[in-house]
């Protein structure tokens, strides 16, 4: 789905995945769910391109639901997975402490669950080999993405900064759509390790300049960064 010229998005407002697309060639921002593989190689062919022009993937986060597609690229088409050092661990093995998933509503859970388990969620598939990355980081990636340090809802989360589209890609360092409510608007994403550490981070968005600011789950959201913190903060009131 195209967002705008050089920004499309695949998967939807339950679980989403992003590229960049440049002369140079395709950066992938999450991998989603195993399953998105195919929504990937159609989003490409209706660009004529190929996965031959994808030349790495950046994960904002090491968790289950942001790894899907990522080591199958790896592994098959040599595309270097790129992840925080402090989430390097958790991406190979999965290793996460337990949270708690706050509120729950039945309607919006089992759609998220049941969508996970089609788009073939189970069993997960860990990147076997990672490159690792640093807060202030800029990848030599299409579209020249910066690393920002977001930690919270785990160790390493990150946003991923690229002026060329306008965008700042968030993982979940909040949410549009709480994937266990279905309640819609800024607010914290859910199974977050350390919510204040993660609210803190949010801090760090307000010096950012971009149009887009582009979430794992829920609905992109077009406006200043620099108006996401305090919109976080009063979801999360």
């Amino acid at each position: 789905m195209k967002l705008a010229p050089h920004l499309h998005r695949i998967g939807n407002d339950i679980v989403a995945a992003y590229l960049v697309i440049t002369d140079d060639g395709v950066t992938v921002i999450d991998a989603g769910l195993p399953g998105h593989w195919k929504d990937l190689a159609r989003e490409l062919d209706t660009l004529g391109l190929t996965l031959a022009d994808v030349k790495g993937i950046i994960l904002t986060h090491g968790d289950s639901d942001h790894i899907g597609f990522a080591e199958r690229l790896r592994r098959d088409h040599g595309v270097p997975v790129y992840v925080h050092e402090a989430d390097a661990e958790r991406a190979r093995t999965g290793e996460k402490p337990k949270v708690a998933a706050g509120p729950m509503k039945l309607g919006p859970t089992v759609g998220f669950f049941a969508y996970a388990l089609r788009k073939r969620a189970l069993p997960t598939t860990y990147v076997s080999e990672v490159v690792e990355v640093h807060d202030g980081d800029v990848l030599d990636l299409p579209g020249s993405p910066v690393i920002v340090g977001m930690p919270g809802h785990s160790p390493g989360s990150v946003a991923v900064h690229v002026p060329f589209v306008d965008a700042v890609f968030v993982g979940d360092a909040l949410t549009t759509r709480h994937v266990l409510t279905g309640h819609e608007g800024m607010q914290p994403a859910p199974f977050t390790d350390d919510p204040d550490e993660a609210s803190a981070s949010l801090d760090r968005l307000a010096s950012i300049s971009a149009s887009w600011v582009l979430p794992g789950h829920g609905a992109p959201w077009q406006g200043s960064p620099a108006d996401v913190a305090a919109a976080v903060r009063r979801g999360a009131a």
